[in-house]
């Protein structure tokens, strides 16, 4: 599970922000939203508000980013365009396997010789909370291409091979893992955890994991179905038709064009998708709507997440889909009976603001910017004391006031007064 994600330079952001999904355990409500491990408290889910273009996406973008980069493919790395800086920064630490790491890196983009320079800093660290929850980081390795400092734990021979490496790819890509076994194991640790990580976007959210469930995982396929039955009322099963025989897709059908439905899967899969209305079998992409078809992409995702304890992180999660249905997205990550899974999510649906009935204040963070930054920051920040803030306050309320910030104003009669004036 994620305890941070921290990014500069990259995008939107010019400054140092961080996701934080550390529990305030301060906060004495909703403590099965919490996942507790060797001292160290997580929050299962968490949700980013904000105006349209003030960082939301870009949170998710860099996690994709961090996960792509741990698992050795390419990934984007963007750099803010008005900083004038090319290097970006980006971190995470996260629970794995009951322990909890760090890894943080920078990648410069700077021109040389035709070349990029590519990473040019990486640290990884393990960490440690005391009986009296101090806080405490375990230097695995470093290597800080620009300060020509290079540590690798307990190993001389490999300190002195990592001034040596390329700093086209992070360390555990660029070392013999055969030759430094040491290495091997951090290179699982990092692969391990990237590979629980899941991002997906609602407004083109692919259905290849959807269909290979129902072709293939009978692990996950009967509780796949019962959540898309239970999301829509009026479908008495799903189904995807082996037998070609038995399509359910008039020749006539035409595709929809919804973004949803964009993705690499075959026409035939596609054709064979049927949803049972009233015990009438029908071609789900011709008659189902587009919310339906979103629920039945993301539901193999919240399944496989909630069994096999992934990180599920979605941008804009209640695009298209009724409010209560989204609650209740968010409400199975946050039961008691959800050990190891996480959700983190954008949303513009202000009706989620609830910490009466489904959020801590911990986890409920804002996205919002000026003419001097892009900021992130959480609901816990404002207190009883100082900002009035309770757990039982109407926090929709507050936000709608601009109390909470990260509300746009957009002042678009103005278009019409123009118009008289002229």
């Amino acid at each position: 599970m994620i305890l941070s994600v921290r990014v500069d330079n990259f995008l939107v952001y010019s400054n140092d922000v961080e996701l934080s999904l550390k529990a305030d355990m301060r906060i004495k409500k909703f403590n099965c939203n919490v996942y507790s491990e060797n001292r160290f408290n997580v929050l299962k889910s968490a949700c980013v508000y904000g105006a349209n273009n003030a960082g939301k996406t870009c949170i998710v973008r860099a996690i994709n980013s961090i996960r792509n980069i741990l698992l050795g493919m390419v990934a984007e790395v963007p750099v803010n365009i008005f900083t004038g800086n090319n290097v970006c920064s980006f971190g995470i630490s996260f629970l794995h396997n009951g322990r909890a790491y760090s890894y943080d890196f920078k990648f410069d983009l700077t021109l040389k010789n035709a070349l990029k320079k590519g990473f040019i800093y990486e640290k990884f660290s393990e960490l440690s909370l005391d009986k009296h929850n101090n806080l405490s980081e375990k230097e695995l390795f470093i290597r800080d291409v620009y300060n020509d400092v290079y540590r690798f734990s307990g190993n001389e021979e490999l300190s002195k091979v990592l001034g040596l490496v390329s700093s086209d790819n992070i360390l555990i890509y660029t070392i013999n893992t055969i030759k430094y076994p040491i290495v091997e194991r951090y290179k699982q640790i990092l692969r391990e955890f990237a590979s629980k990580i899941e991002v997906l976007s609602m407004d083109d959210i692919p259905l290849e994991k959807t269909i290979k469930v129902l072709k293939e995982n009978e692990k996950i396929k009967e509780k796949t179905i019962e959540l898309i039955k239970l999301a829509d009322l009026d479908i008495d099963d799903y189904l995807y038709l082996k037998d070609e025989n038995k399509k359910s897709q008039p020749n006539n059908t035409p595709l929809p064009q919804e973004l949803v439905l964009r993705t690499a899967v075959s026409i035939t899969d596609m054709f064979r998708l049927t949803s049972v209305h009233r015990g009438k079998p029908v071609p789900s992409f011709s008659f189902d709507s587009t919310g339906t078809k979103k629920i039945i992409a993301i539901a193999s995702y919240i399944i496989e997440a909630l069994t096999n304890g992934k990180i599920l992180v979605v941008d804009e999660l209640d695009s298209s889909l009724h409010f209560k249905l989204t609650r209740a997205i968010v409400a199975l990550f946050n039961n008691d009976l959800n050990k190891n899974a996480q959700l983190i999510f954008t949303a513009h649906d202000v009706t989620l603001l609830d910490c009466k009935k489904l959020f801590r204040k911990d986890q409920i963070c804002f996205a919002a910017k000026d003419y001097d930054g892009v900021y992130l920051y959480s609901l816990a920040d404002y207190t009883a004391q100082n900002d009035g803030i309770r757990s039982e306050s109407d926090i929709l309320e507050k936000y709608s006031a601009g109390v909470l910030g990260a509300v746009p104003e957009p002042d678009l009669i103005s278009l019409l007064l123009k118009g008289e004036d002229a």
